[in-house]
């Protein structure tokens, strides 16, 4: 795209994704520690099936009169340090597998100001098979960063990737 600038840094954050009890699991379906933030607690009967640390950035492009938020571009990694898959707008998680699921946000908590909010989506709808397999719903949470810039662009259309 023309005229367009990327500034790219990564951090991490982390989801859990989660099926309805019976799917497969991967961890012992050990519930994340959402501290303040119980209004993100999955629905009764769903377990973890799968959890994924997410590198990358959220990405604003610049209307003239502020950052307008374009979506997410990441890199998905399981325990190991595996990559697993990638994240990007819809939002869609898709695996290395081909499997995706699409969500929405269904609730929100901001534990730090200075960072996006953890989020709880609902599955939308997902295909193929694979670790997104019957996934009804994601928990992101452990997010740093990826706030919209305190700085104007240096023109309309401008792209910026926060971490």
């Amino acid at each position: 795209m023309a005229g367009v600038i990327r500034r790219y840094v990564f951090k991490t954050s982390a989801l859990a994704l989660l099926a309805p009890v019976g799917a497969y699991t991967s961890d012992g379906n050990r519930d994340p520690d959402l501290g303040e933030c119980q209004v993100l607690r999955a629905d009764e009967g769903s377990k973890v099936a799968f959890r994924a640390y997410a590198e990358g950035y959220q990405v604003y492009r610049w209307t003239g009169t502020g950052w307008a938020f374009v979506g997410p571009e990441a890199i998905l990694f399981d325990n190991d340090g595996e990559v697993v898959g990638i994240h990007y707008a819809g939002p869609t998680w898709e695996s290395l597998s081909g499997s995706k699921v699409r969500a929405v946000v269904s609730e929100r908590c901001t534990p730090d100001p200075d960072a996006i909010p953890w989020l709880l989506l609902d599955s939308v709808g997902s295909e193929g098979p694979g670790i997104f397999h019957r996934v009804t719903q994601i928990q992101r949470l452990y997010t740093w960063g990826g706030l919209a810039p305190d700085y104007p662009g240096e023109f309309v259309g401008e792209e910026v990737g926060v971490p």
